[in-house]
């Protein structure tokens, strides 16, 4: 997590405010972190951040792709698309009806990641009307 930030040009929070964050969460039931590796001998070379509420539109579980981050050395080698067919499998495991995320649109190929394993913008299956929003407080 601290690789996807300094990836981003950020340096905060902290590494040990990371930890913090991370050890909490997996303290929570409602979040996941998955790890990829290019084989067994390897160490993990990504990682992605699931988080689960409850959707009273779907009368079930939603999923949030919170955080997906492969190491830069290690692209290119299905690691990402692994782990979101990991992410939507683990979904369907605990009930979800709707998984969401959101991405920099800048950020092409994890848009077209997404695309490519069946995500679509809001926008564009809703005709146009609503946008993935929010507010920094």
């Amino acid at each position: 997590m601290v690789a996807f930030r300094d990836w981003n040009g950020r340096g905060w929070p902290d590494g040990d405010a990371f930890a913090r964050g991370v050890d909490r969460l997996l303290a929570d039931e409602n979040s996941e972190f998955l790890l990829a590796a290019a084989d067994d001998q390897s160490s993990a070379a990504g990682v992605c951040q699931l988080r689960y509420r409850y959707g009273i539109w779907w009368d079930a579980p939603d999923c949030l792709l919170e955080d997906l981050f492969v190491e830069e050395q290690a692209r290119g080698n299905g690691l990402g698309e692994g782990l979101v067919n990991a992410a939507i499998e683990r979904a369907r495991q605990r009930g979800c009806r709707r998984m969401e995320l959101d991405a920099n649109e800048a950020n092409t190929p994890a848009i077209t990641l997404y695309e490519r394993v069946g995500f679509n913008s809001y926008s564009e299956r809703l005709g146009g009307h609503d946008r993935f929003m929010r507010l920094r407080l």
